[in-house]
């Protein structure tokens, strides 16, 4: 019998910047971690892996808020995290907002990922956004990483902590979908793909079940805005 090897696509917990919130004004979102309600996402989901799943790895993006979500997984099944920068997020230019006063810039910043979000959506992809990575080289890189880790793994389940629009695009690969974003995905969300032979088969999409209160969660304190996971914006 073939071997077998099941990935579990996660996209990071809610890490958009509470007003106020201070950060690296050149690079800006996309060094923040998790927020307080993207903490909680991220345990609800690492109780829910280590009761359901036995895990033989876990993956990550490099980007603060992916590894954040990664490790909580690895605190709860004692397995150590890989890096992966084949799975970050599409680059979608310039995320400075140095020429912002300081009071202004986790608004500025909910305001564009906002503005995204719109822009996936409605164009199935970021196209539109000046200096953005093209949607086959993202598709191009994830493939290359999944055929990586999936030779790496045969008959394992595996943890990849990664990003919107990234899932979108190696799902909608495998799916024979033309639109890199096709789903608005929720923060911390199982996206399931079993791999035999070489031929993916999707098993499960934008799984949430662990935000809802529940036995893998019943000692947190979620409240209704982190059970809806944030799930149309981007990144």
């Amino acid at each position: 019998m073939s071997a077998k090897t099941t990935l579990h696509f996660i996209r990071h917990g809610d890490a958009i910047p509470e007003l106020g919130a201070a950060f690296d004004a050149a690079t800006g979102y996309d060094v923040l971690g998790l927020s307080a309600k993207g903490r909680v996402q991220a345990r609800a989901l690492a109780a829910r892996m280590a009761a359901t799943t036995d895990l033989g790895a876990i993956y990550s993006s490099p980007t603060l808020r992916a590894r954040e979500t990664a490790d909580a997984i690895a605190a709860a099944t004692g397995l150590a995290v890989r890096l992966e920068p084949r799975v970050r997020e599409v680059y979608l230019g310039s995320e400075s907002v140095e020429h912002v006063a300081a009071q202004d810039r986790a608004r500025i910043v909910k305001e564009r990922l906002a503005s995204l979000a719109v822009i996936a959506i409605r164009d199935g992809s970021w196209a539109a956004v000046p200096g953005v990575e093209a949607g086959s080289e993202v598709r191009a890189r994830m493939l290359s990483a999944v055929d990586e880790i999936v030779a790496a793994h045969p008959d394992q389940h595996v943890a990849i902590v990664s990003h919107a629009g990234s899932i979108n695009a190696y799902l909608a690969s495998i799916l024979g979908i033309s639109r890199d974003f096709f789903f608005p995905i929720g923060n911390t969300s199982l996206n399931s793909v079993r791999i035999a032979e070489g031929r993916p088969l999707l098993l499960r999409l934008n799984d949430t079940a662990h935000l809802e209160r529940g036995r893998w969660n019943a000692d947190l304190e979620i409240d209704a805005p982190a059970q809806r996971g944030a799930a149309s914006t981007p990144a």
